[in-house]
């Protein structure tokens, strides 16, 4: 699945292009005044309650113009936003561009980059790292521990790179075998990698 992010990325980017001209994009990370104690707190969640209202507004146009199943960015402290890369990925180009047309000014007033996901927090790399092990116990000796700057799909985990893939692909006798004797440990990396994991552990 790690060979899918370019094609997710590409994706994100025709979603994205042209949204600094519908409107201005928020900041990355909202800010708070410095010092100032309970009013500097008090602006900061006010900050962070905003920034969540637009991811909500924006994730809510994209589902009304054609991706149903697109779930809501999950914000998470420091102003990170994990993001249903998947949903934007498998959607045709005519619904991006659909989306880009309507949404793209809600999609830059929130911030919401699906290409920019946060680093991997430690949860969701040792439930990976537990589940290459098992891999390469069982026949893949190519698959490499992933670490918090390996690219993943939040709900589909880090997936394999094509270097890592056995030949004859994940048909292959050889990766079917691995994926049995390891299923358990893969749907824990799978569960860590979803939303609700990533926003609890992020």
């Amino acid at each position: 699945m790690r060979n899918a992010m370019c094609t997710a990325a590409a994706l994100a980017g025709i979603l994205l292009a042209g949204c600094a001209r519908s409107g201005p994009a928020a900041p990355a990370v909202p800010t708070a005044p410095q010092g100032g104690g309970a009013v500097s707190s008090q602006a900061g969640q006010a900050a962070a309650s905003g920034r969540a209202a637009a991811l909500h507004a924006a994730a809510q146009c994209i589902r009304q113009h054609g991706i149903p199943s697109y779930q809501d960015p999950v914000l998470v402290s420091g102003g990170r936003v994990f993001s249903d890369l998947r949903s934007v990925q498998d959607a045709p180009d005519a619904t991006i561009s659909a989306i880009q047309q309507a949404c793209g000014a809600l999609v830059a007033r929130a911030g919401l980059d699906p290409r920019d996901e946060p680093p991997a927090p430690p949860q969701l790399v040792q439930a990976g790292v537990r589940a290459a092990r098992c891999m390469r116990a069982h026949g893949l000796p190519d698959l490499h521990d992933p670490t918090a700057q390996s690219p993943y799909t939040p709900g589909h985990g880090f997936g394999m790179t094509d270097s890592e893939v056995p030949p004859g692909g994940k048909a292959s006798p050889v990766y079917q075998a691995a994926a049995h004797a390891c299923r358990s440990l893969l749907d824990d990396e799978i569960r860590a990698s979803t939303l609700a994991s990533l926003g609890r552990d992020g």
